[in-house]
């Protein structure tokens, strides 16, 4: 069960970790965040949202620590760092982790579940959290919040047996989240859940980044929008074939809630544009070999994932 208030701790405290820590920290709740190159700017300064649906918010007095030996051990970890340091989380979420906790896992992409689960020990509870947010950080700890922010969770794996259990989890988190002021709901399939995030990720990171762009202007001109709309069919037929039919009606209502956004960059514009590296494992490299895996193919996708891997390795 979770602690009547519940110690929550946040490894990755850019965009995603900083604006839903800095909500929850604001309702209330015991919130310590585990910071690297942010670590002096954010104890100095507090934590920054510039938010267009909450207004400026900022968090003076933050719990932060540069090494997660030095953090109290947490009931809840939201790990909001990109999936390419995943390798080197697994250390850190388990030193932080309290007994039985619960690690929600707030990244794009597909198989994120599945490779941390290998190295996370078998008592932590493991759920996969899908954010529905335009945010990005324009500085040490500053986040620019332009639009959404909701965020569905889904339970994974780990010491809960019966789905009545896994379920109890999911609503625990749910509330803690609708607490804070966030809209949150329970995914009731998270494999589907991550494969129709994908529908709307994979046209839109990679095509912001080849052609140097913004959702407006990709949506405001036909090449283009055609382009993001076959992209998107293909994903909902990819998700289909591996066993996760998505409504027929996405593809429009994804892309008439985009027109009505504003301008945004998503994640992987800024990860290149600031030589972090993009996450083309996760929103590319494994949706595109569950679907080699059943025969469907993805031409479009894998020829924007191929011109990806050249700008990439053309950077590095």
């Amino acid at each position: 069960m979770t602690a009547p208030n519940p110690r929550i701790g946040v490894i990755g405290s850019g965009a995603i970790g900083g604006f839903y820590g800095l909500m929850l920290a604001r309702a209330g709740y015991d919130v310590h965040f585990l910071l690297r190159s942010e670590y002096e700017a954010v104890k100095r300064n507090g934590l920054q949202v510039n938010s267009a649906v909450h207004g400026p918010l900022h968090l003076n007095e933050v719990q932060a620590y540069h090494s997660a030996a030095d953090m109290p051990k947490c009931d809840w970890l939201l790990v909001g760092a990109k999936s390419t340091s995943n390798s080197d989380l697994a250390p850190l979420i388990a030193e932080a982790a309290g007994d039985n906790a619960k690690v929600v896992v707030l990244q794009n992409g597909l198989g994120i579940e599945e490779d941390l689960r290998q190295v996370l020990p078998d008592t932590l509870h493991l759920l996969g959290g899908l954010c529905f947010i335009c945010a990005h950080r324009s500085a040490l700890g500053v986040v620019e919040h332009q639009a959404l922010g909701g965020v569905n969770l889904g339970y994974h794996s780990g010491s809960a047996e019966t789905s009545e259990q896994q379920q109890a989890l999911v609503e625990e988190g749910v509330a803690m989240f609708r607490a804070a002021g966030v809209d949150s709901s329970a995914a009731a399939n998270l494999a589907q859940a991550r494969w129709q995030k994908l529908v709307w990720n994979m046209p839109y990171n990679g095509l912001s980044v080849l052609l140097d762009a913004g959702t407006a202007p990709l949506m405001a001109n036909p090449d283009s929008r055609a382009l993001v709309r076959s992209i998107m069919l293909e994903a909902c037929g990819a998700a289909a074939a591996c066993g996760h039919p998505l409504p027929e009606a996405l593809v429009d209502r994804m892309m008439m809630s985009t027109d009505h956004m504003p301008n945004y960059l998503p994640s992987m514009y800024h990860d290149y544009k600031q030589g972090r590296p993009m996450e083309l494992a996760a929103i590319y490299a494994a949706p595109l070999a569950a679907a080699a895996d059943v025969g469907f193919e993805m031409p479009r996708a894998e020829a924007l994932y191929q011109a990806l891997r050249f700008i990439s390795a053309r950077e590095r």
